[in-house]
């Protein structure tokens, strides 16, 4: 596995804003305590729960004829492999597919799920995919933490996930929770990305590294000899924060301010499903707009 790059350190730079300033405010957790709507079911073991969270999502929210996105990742190749499966014996008919990675993509082949490309589809009716990381309340979520292959796209994954009618995002409950930790990558104009690896670095002084992804091989000061390149020309920049991160809309509010910055791996804004998984089995949470009865 590679290493990564040296970080950024300047020694008299100073944070823009305070830590605190990342810590939610009063509406938001209000807000954060309205959304959610829970239900659960108990399973053996995290594998099983894991199976189940894919028959979940396939059962109850898949229907014949629609387009469906396919997300990268254990549980969304599990779940494809189910939603192949109810092809065969056809539960389901007339199902394309519009896979958000290289991945994914070859998963569906193997069961047979046929395939379209994401800019010749006008509508999105439903998508999954996994979650890295998913901020408790919110459904705020990181993805893009893994290894890139071939020609996968972090643009291309979160333009389906917002094209899509109705989404569903996989997480460990391990993983749900305030007070993210870890790293949130960031696509940047190759260009001129010490600039902005720079910018970010004091942005998020004392509280996150940034460090240049490396394709292979080890990384050095500049991101190695072989520095990722994504299909779009973009570097991607791991901002790998050392404190847990308070607010994550906040954060991806600042990346989006940053000259340089293309895209990043926080999914927000967007009204989701989050099927949570355990050793204990699974629970659906969701941030959908209440429906008003008539």
């Amino acid at each position: 596995m590679a290493s990564p790059a040296i970080p950024f350190s300047h020694g008299n730079l100073h944070l823009p804003f305070s830590r605190a300033s990342f810590a939610p405010t009063d509406s938001l957790v209000s807000t954060r305590r309205r959304f959610p709507l829970v239900t659960r079911s108990c399973l053996a073991d995290a594998s099983s729960a894991l199976l189940q969270a894919a028959k979940h999502t396939v059962d109850t929210y898949i229907k014949s004829g629609m387009v469906v996105g396919l997300g990268s990742g254990n549980a969304s190749d599990m779940t494809i492999q189910y939603l192949g499966r109810q092809l065969r014996t056809g539960v389901l008919k007339d199902i394309i597919g519009i896979p958000m990675s290289v991945a994914s993509a070859s998963e569906a082949a193997k069961v047979g799920i046929p395939l379209g490309h994401y800019q010749d589809c006008s509508q999105i009716d439903f998508a999954f995919d996994d979650a890295d990381v998913m901020e408790e309340g919110t459904l705020i979520a990181v993805i893009g933490r893994r290894r890139l292959q071939g020609k996968e796209s972090i643009i291309q994954e979160k333009s389906i996930l917002k094209a899509a009618d109705k989404l569903v995002l996989i997480i460990q409950e391990k993983q749900y929770r305030c007070g993210l930790e870890g790293s949130i990558p960031v696509l940047v104009q190759s260009l001129n990305w010490m600039e902005t690896a720079e910018e970010i670095d004091d942005l998020f002084l004392g509280d996150a590294e940034v460090w240049r992804r490396p394709s292979i091989g080890h990384a050095g000061p500049l991101g190695g000899d072989f520095p990722l390149v994504t299909s779009e020309g973009h570097n991607i920049l791991d901002v790998i924060f050392t404190s847990p991160i308070l607010n994550l809309a906040e954060v991806a509010e600042s990346l989006d301010k940053i000259d340089g910055v293309v895209e990043h791996g926080v999914v927000s804004k967007i009204p989701c499903i989050a099927v949570i998984t355990s050793e204990r089995g699974m629970y659906t949470v969701d941030n959908l707009p209440a429906v008003s009865e008539r």
